[in-house]
């Protein structure tokens, strides 16, 4: 089993930053990637970012230049730095765990967070 918890959301004006984190424990060893997802009301849920276990990274079109995910292996916590926040950035995040293949495509399997709420105010 993998267990997933996210923290960090909140409110915040557009403009602003907040950082989320996701901590993972249980067996870590069977994924090697971690992936941020996002649902806004009424809207399929979408791949933010992701990152491998060796440092690979990549990036919605729609969060590149203001979003960094990165990862404390040590602690095994991967966060999401979220700057630049925009009202259209307002949604659930959700952590997941799954496979990071060469060519940056990301899979993910049936482990996820129980989400965090970001809000980004106009």
């Amino acid at each position: 089993q993998v267990q997933l918890v996210e923290s960090g959301g909140g409110l915040v004006q557009a403009g602003g930053s907040l950082r989320l984190s996701c901590a993972a424990s249980g067996s870590t060893l069977s994924f090697n990637a971690i992936g941020w997802y996002r649902q806004a009301p009424g809207k399929q849920r979408e791949l933010v970012a992701a990152i491998s276990s060796g440092g690979s990274t990549k990036y919605a079109d729609s969060v590149k230049g203001r979003f960094t995910i990165s990862r404390d292996n040590a602690k095994k916590t991967v966060y999401l730095q979220m700057n630049s926040l925009k009202p259209e950035d307002t949604a659930v995040y959700y952590c997941n765990a799954g496979t990071y293949y060469s060519g940056g495509v990301y899979y993910s399997y049936d482990y996820w967070g129980q989400g965090t709420q970001v809000t980004v105010s106009s």
